[in-house]
């Protein structure tokens, strides 16, 4: 059976070399590198691997786990090894989410050329496949796995095999029926076409058939003007003209015929349900959106704690990887704990704990490289700093040389700020977040026309004099251990201990910042009043996890964003809910880290109070209902015993303001993974929806232990789209696991509107 991937390719020299097979060093430091042999299969969709010795041992992965291919020593591991390895043998397979890279050197340049330049045709191959691609592959893929004796065809017992594997409990005579109905030449096997045509009796979809009919007259297409029906009435679009219904039956109907009459098959329709317009998520918020010319202040900035950590942060090892996967996951805030370290250089560890060192200078060329690749906006290099005076000036040269005129070394009109300027402003720039000798004011030529209008010392009590008096002596003490190079280069952020809510106000300007301890900010949210949220209107504030978390666990940081926090700081290492919000919020604006905060959260005399969202000008409460219909294609649970089959119910579970937070849960359907229906609405009352997000998730129900994890999905309520909507289903990771979907009908309504029937 040939699949897509394979179809689309021709087999040039390189992927013929590929497929022939080739040895390989694997390495995994310098002092393991080991033989293995590599070979791409005739499906031209897997790699495939084993042990030069042994021939037993066989590993693979799939072209579509790979994000993208590094060619020389571009890795921590191979420059361990450049004084034995010229970069020309050696390359990185870079994997997506959290899975570990795979380094190799190559015997000669031209067998390394040979896999860099296939995998890379492989790797662009795969990404441009569209959903008919994507489930062709999986239907080739599953084809592959069940014919053990690898001849091209299927007996009944394979497919029996099969439909375990895929989460499908069906009863043998039923199995057999569709079995027999599929093999046309009644061979008693199945080949190419015919284990399509047993797949996809196996996959109709009879819940989207019957939408489909409700919307045709004659039940076997939709005429344009039913097509707009269902667009306004199934979708719920409000701006949908026969142009744009046009537009889709051009783009998603595969027929020529039902194109020319301007109609649209159920083939059509089903590719267009499982297309990102109709996905759950708006694809104009895949684009950027929002207002980029507003203060720093006024944004959520996607921020990482210890970016340097791939794990614990006692043992862990420190990576440069650790900033690379964050700054292309959209991270735009990253952290480095520096430290004195040999022959004049810092180092960037986690101090007095086991964890492994790097060199400052090799993570600030990384942070070069790799700051906007996914994003223009600015970066902020949150430094803590432990060195001594003179590894200072060597961090101050670093952060000058490598970065250049990337790095922010004055303010952008050499005037003293009278607001802080905006991600706009600011693009391709990197801002230093650490400490200061003296004021802004002080290394500033120009004063700015406006006073900042502070209180002279004559109008304050003597309780802000004495705290006054602790600030010049804190002051004096790190201005002894400050090195007045790296002062100079913080600009607009520097950081500052924070004391209360009224210091701030009386003794800091806008271009001072303080961080806090997730314990501390949470103490915080506690206070009675809004001072949090009209604080955060106007300063920036950065919020980590506590020391106790040495597992590198995360807190849950919708509790800071409810208050305005622009930086949650979380262990990106760390999968799990946390991380899911982190990228659920920051899955709008074409991911590039910085999310507007609602406008009732932007000025200083805000009233919002998240404890009472009823009293804000504004309110104004949903009702959001979700239908659940059914999910396909579940992936079989990790680490289960073969054979079992998943019992899948869906979770949804909503976030944001307290009185928001909640969750509902279907039923679960025993022994199918493959296609569960369940026809089951929840209803949800928010009354903050802007700052509300959704999460689906599905586990595997069991009654003896806790369920287990299947799939999940996580998006800002705002961003949901109404009407029949798929949920493309991603990993414990965060990565995609096609094509695995939950399909859903939503409905949101004001309030104080009843709501309707679905």
């Amino acid at each position: 059976m040939t699949s897509p991937c394979s179809a689309r390719l021709q087999l040039d020299e390189n992927l013929q070399l590929m497929q022939a097979g080739s040895l390989m060093r694997k390495v995994k430091s310098r002092s393991w590198k080991k033989q293995r042999y590599f070979k791409l299969q005739e499906d031209c969709m897997t790699i495939w691997y084993n042990s030069k010795k042994t021939g037993n041992t066989k590993s693979t992965f799939s072209i579509s786990d790979i994000e993208t291919v590094r060619e020389g020593h571009q890795s921590e591991v191979l420059q361990s090894i450049a004084d034995e390895f010229k970069p020309e043998l050696c390359f990185t397979i870079v994997f997506h989410g959290r899975r570990a890279n795979l380094d190799l050197v190559a015997n000669t340049p031209e067998d390394a050329q040979c896999w860099i330049q296939g995998l890379e045709k492989l790797i662009e191959t795969v990404t441009n496949m569209d959903q008919k691609d994507l489930l062709d592959q999986w239907i080739c893929d599953w084809f592959q796995k069940a014919d053990k004796n690898k001849d091209g065809r299927m007996n009944f017992k394979e497919v029996q095999d099969l439909l375990k594997m895929m989460n499908v409990d069906m009863s043998e005579h039923h199995a057999y029926r569709l079995f027999q109905m599929a093999d046309k030449s009644e061979s008693g096997t199945l080949e190419g076409e015919e284990f399509v045509l047993f797949y996809k009796a196996l996959t109709q979809r009879d819940e989207v058939l019957k939408i489909f009919q409700d919307f045709s007259k004659d039940g076997k297409k939709l005429t344009l003007l039913e097509f707009v029906d269902f667009l306004q009435q199934g979708q719920l679009e409000e701006e949908i003209t026969e142009e744009i219904a046009m537009d889709l039956i051009a783009h998603y109907e595969p027929s020529d015929t039902a194109k020319k009459l301007h109609a649209m098959s159920i083939d059509g329709f089903l590719i267009y349900l499982c297309s990102p317009e109709g996905s759950i998520f708006n694809v104009a918020h895949e684009q950027l959106c929002q207002d980029m010319t507003q203060p720093l202040c006024h944004y959520f900035i996607s921020s990482s704690h210890n970016t340097y950590l791939m794990e614990d942060q006692i043992r862990g090892q420190s990576s440069i990887e650790g900033y690379i996967r964050a700054l292309k996951r959209g991270c735009r805030c990253v952290e480095v704990d520096t430290w004195d370290g040999p022959n004049g250089e810092p180092v960037v560890y986690h101090g007095r704990t086991f964890t492994s060192k790097i060199l400052f200078k090799d993570v600030i060329s990384a942070i070069d490289k790799y700051a906007f690749r996914v994003s223009d906006y600015p970066v902020i290099l949150s430094l803590e700093n432990h060195c001594g005076v003179e590894q200072q000036d060597v961090i101050a040269q670093h952060l000058k040389s490598i970065l250049g005129n990337k790095l922010v070394t004055s303010t952008l009109d050499g005037r003293i700020p009278v607001c802080l300027p905006s991600p706009d402003e600011l693009r391709g720039k990197i801002l230093l977040k650490g400490k200061k000798v003296g004021r802004l004011e002080d290394s500033q030529e120009e004063q700015p026309d406006d006073s900042l209008g502070e209180v002279s010392e004559e109008e304050e009590n003597v309780e802000v004099e004495e705290e006054r008096n602790e600030d010049k002596k804190r002051a004096k003490k790190s201005k002894e251990r400050l090195s007045q190079e790296l002062s100079d280069c913080v600009i607009y952020c520097k950081s500052v201990p924070f004391v209360s809510f009224q210091h701030s106000r009386s003794h800091y300007t806008l271009y001072e910042m303080s961080s806090v301890t997730e314990y501390k900010a949470r103490k915080l949210v506690r206070e009675p009043g809004n001072d949090f949220v009209q604080h955060n209107a106007w300063q920036l504030m950065r919020v980590y996890p506590t020391g106790l978390r040495t597992d590198s666990s995360n807190y849950n940081p919708q509790d800071m964003w409810n208050v305005g926090c622009q930086m949650a700081a979380l262990n990106f290492q760390t999968a799990g809910v946390e991380m899911d919000l982190n990228d659920g919020l920051f899955r709008q604006n074409a991911c590039c880290g910085y999310v507007l905060k609602p406008s009732f959260m932007r000025h200083v005399e805000t009233t919002f109070n998240p404890d009472q969202p009823q009293g804000t000008e504004g309110y104004s409460p949903v009702n959001l209902s979700i239908l659940v219909i059914s999910a396909q294609q579940l992936p079989k649970v990790e680490n289960k015993k073969e054979g079992s089959i998943v019992d899948p119910l869906v979770r949804v579970e909503i976030f944001g303001a307290p009185v928001d937070q909640t969750k509902q849960e279907t039923k679960y359907i025993e022994n199918n993974g493959f296609n569960p229906m369940w026809y089951e609405t929840l209803h949800f009352k928010i009354h903050v929806p802007e700052l509300a997000l959704v999460r689906f998730v599905v586990e595997d129900y069991d009654k003896t232990s806790r369920n287990d994890f299947v799939g999940q999905y996580t998006l800002p309520f705002k961003s949901i789209k109404s009407g029949y909507r798929h949920i493309h289903l991603l990993s414990r990771d965060g990565t995609k696991i096609p094509p695995a979907s939950l399909f859903v009908h939503v409905r949101v309504a004001d309030a104080s509107q009843p709501e309707q029937d679905t």
